[in-house]
């Protein structure tokens, strides 16, 4: 057995869900059918009252788990739930309305031990309930995504990532607070101890669904997300006392980011309060 193919046969899929029996069968599908296949593919319950489990059990592949738990509304904490309970070496995340192509673990594994990268993800083709397939989501052409990317802008897709386990054990999962949009707020924690290995092509059908997301209850304000999130970040790492110092000069550009966006709040507020002025 090659040291690619042990690596391969210890990835865990976790698969979030919440009342997605129209969907589900075809995400897990497209874990089960990868060209190098998942040691386990954990689908983490958030208290479904449909016929998932029953469409899961049907499956009949003793690496597919049902993880059940009770109703949060977080895909944050159903998540982490499966994360306590894998065993993999590298944890890969798909959402139960998403699908993955046959070689996407393969080539992102591959790209992983060519780059010496312990967080790996992909582009992925956008599909519209309505139109179908209308083209992919990021123009992003490079093999790395590093943490001064990610502070201009989120460049990963969360059915994409497959990050190794070691991370895990030093980034305590996804942040819980409803206001942070949980995986942009890990993407900063593993992107100081890794960069991003980037395949630049498309390995998911990621479904671009809003009204019916999750992320129809997220805050929309960008500024305001911004905020959020690198608050979330400020206050893990002040918390988390094993970061290497090493880390602290990422530490900084965060910092700096958070105090130019919370300065932004302070203009946007000034000039709206100018404007109700004069308009009255």
């Amino acid at each position: 057995m090659t040291k690619m193919s042990r690596y391969m046969s210890s990835v865990s899929v976790i698969v979030p869900t919440w009342n997605r029996a129209d969907m589900i069968k075809k995400a897990v599908q497209s874990a089960i059918n990868q060209t190098y296949p998942p040691l386990e593919i954990l689908v983490c319950d958030d208290g479904s009252i449909d016929n998932t489990e029953k469409i899961i059990n049907s499956l009949n592949d003793p690496r597919v788990i049902w993880v059940k738990g009770s109703h949060s509304g977080s895909p944050a904490i159903t998540r982490n739930r499966g994360i306590l309970k894998c065993k993999g070496e590298w944890i890969a995340f798909l959402d139960s309305d998403d699908e993955w192509l046959p070689k996407k673990l393969q080539k992102q594994i591959e790209l992983a031990y060519k780059l010496g990268c312990k967080a790996i993800c992909s582009n992925a083709y956008r599909l519209l309930p309505e139109r179908g397939i209308v083209g992919t989501l990021l123009t992003w052409n490079k093999e790395i995504i590093m943490l001064d990317d990610l502070l201009n802008c989120n460049q990963v897709i969360c059915s994409s990532v497959m990050i190794h386990r070691s991370l895990f054990e030093k980034t305590n999962g996804f942040p819980e607070d409803t206001k942070v949009i949980e995986d942009y707020a890990l993407w900063l924690r593993i992107a100081i101890m890794s960069d991003f290995a980037f395949v630049n092509e498309p390995l998911v059908i990621y479904r671009d669904d809003a009204v019916n997301s999750i992320r129809s209850k997220v805050i929309s304000d960008e500024l305001l997300q911004r905020k959020y999130i690198f608050n979330d970040f400020l206050n893990w790492a002040k918390n988390y006392r094993s970061i290497n110092k090493s880390y602290h000069h990422f530490i900084q550009k965060v910092r700096r980011e958070y105090w130019k966006t919370i300065f932004n709040l302070w203009i946007r507020k000034i000039r709206n309060f100018l404007s109700m002025n004069i308009n009255n």
